[in-house]
């Protein structure tokens, strides 16, 4: 006779097409929650995971408003003797732009080798999808589930949560669990699982260089007025070093120190960097001097340019000088480095800037 866990991943087994088909419709919502123009869609991915929680016998089913994009929750509360999980996921993804290096549709899900490429296929979709179907091979095949489980599905995640906090606050008291499994991780490679205990955070700001009220001619005015694209290079250059170590002042103050045991620990993971770097097609890897790169990846904090634009930027030539510039700086920061006192120095070190 076969166990409850048996009996589920038969039935796992059984419905892999249909798990698939069902994915697959979910990836082809495009749920950018960033973006005002695809609100309609949020709500659609909304209204479809809560439509599938239903189906599968879940409880307390709501599409839960906020001052944004809405929390999908749902529940199944009969094992009293049993732990309570709260699972939390997100079913937003990012922007897909520019459309034109993608090498399949972003919202068009295809299985190549094995593997399915969409839009949110690993971030966060397929995670979420995966808690919807366990819950529903144990409901079919064992009439129960072996744990008591709330389900907590965000739609701003991408966007930094910006209403998620106030929405936590207001439902505190159908939040209590034993423990919380955020679904937001992979596999540490491939067929390689991983139990994730800690991610990086996030703090993220714009910086805006503004000139003249209008682009200038370059013939005219180069060479009587600041640039605001050159200014903004300059900037942007002062931040880091050559070997990528970030020169803010006090940016590593409150960054803890590695310890031996965790350095270890690091060392013991396999990281095939020659592998690493022909998957993502970079010439070498490129990092803070004296951490080796998982290190890097995983506990130590960072100063990205993710987005930069100015002046001209159709094809052909004219000769201006832009009147603004502008840059979207992320820096990803671990345990014990406050986002805002973060903000506040890479702030200051900007404006110090001559």
């Amino acid at each position: 006779m076969s166990t409850p866990i048996e009996s589920a991943d038969a039935y796992l087994q059984r419905t892999a097409q249909a798990r698939l088909d069902e994915l697959m419709e979910f990836l082809r919502i495009p749920t950018i929650g960033v973006l005002s123009e695809h609100h309609a869609d949020v709500l659609a991915g909304a209204a479809w995971l809560a439509e599938r929680f239903r189906a599968i016998g879940l409880e307390n089913v709501e599409v839960s408003a906020t001052a944004g994009r809405p929390v999908v929750y749902a529940d199944w509360l009969h094992a009293p003797d049993a732990p309570t999980v709260i699972v939390y996921c997100h079913y937003d993804v990012q922007p897909v732009d520019p459309l034109e290096l993608w090498a399949r549709p972003p919202f068009e899900p295809r299985v190549e080798s094995g593997r399915l490429y969409a839009r949110g296929a690993a971030d966060d979709k397929g995670q979420a999808h995966m808690h919807l179907w366990a819950a529903k091979a144990w409901l079919q095949t064992a009439g129960r589930l072996p744990i008591n489980i709330r389900f907590v599905f965000e739609g701003e995640e991408e966007a930094g949560s910006p209403h998620f906090e106030a929405w936590l606050e207001a439902n505190v008291d159908r939040l209590g669990a034993d423990v919380i499994v955020i679904s937001d991780t992979s596999f540490y490679e491939g067929n390689h699982p991983a139990l994730t205990i800690g991610l990086r955070g996030n703090t993220y700001l714009q910086v805006d260089v503004s000139g003249s009220r209008q682009d200038l001619h370059s013939g005219s005015y180069g060479g009587l007025v600041q640039n605001p694209a050159n200014a903004l290079a300059r900037i942007l250059a002062s931040l880091r070093d050559g070997e990528g170590r970030v020169t803010v002042p006090g940016f590593y103050d409150d960054c803890p120190e590695l310890s031996d045991e965790a350095r270890e620990q690091f060392a013991r993971l396999p990281f095939d960097e020659a592998a690493f770097i022909e998957e993502i097609e970079v010439p070498s890897l490129f990092g803070e001097a004296g951490y080796s790169p998982l290190e890097r990846r995983g506990v130590r904090p960072t100063l990205d340019i993710c987005g930069l634009w100015a002046g001209f930027q159709g094809e052909g030539t004219k000769t201006i000088i832009p009147a603004h510039a502008h840059a979207k700086i992320s820096c990803r920061l671990p345990w014990g480095m406050d986002p805002m006192r973060t903000f506040e120095r890479v702030r200051d070190a900007i404006l110090a800037v001559d």
